[in-house]
């Protein structure tokens, strides 16, 4: 029996937020197009507390911009 099946690394889904599809790398992190997007730690609570699933780098961007302007930051 072989334990060590592969799976696969990458998946098309679409955005929570915007519904584009990208390709999501969860299993190479570094490499998905979220990781262009860096966010602090409250701009991450932030994002968590509006949607569950994965999100474009766009729309990071975007709701990364709006937490900003909320607290005054911009």
């Amino acid at each position: 029996m072989n334990s060590n099946k592969e799976m696969p690394k990458h998946e098309i889904i679409r955005c929570e937020r915007c519904e584009t599809p990208f390709e999501c790398k969860a299993n190479s992190f570094t490499k998905c197009q979220c990781s262009t997007v860096q966010l602090t730690l409250n701009e991450v609570q932030y994002v968590s507390e509006l949607y569950d699933g994965c999100l474009c780098a766009n729309c990071l961007l975007i709701i990364q911009q709006e937490y900003r302007e909320s607290i005054g930051l911009i």
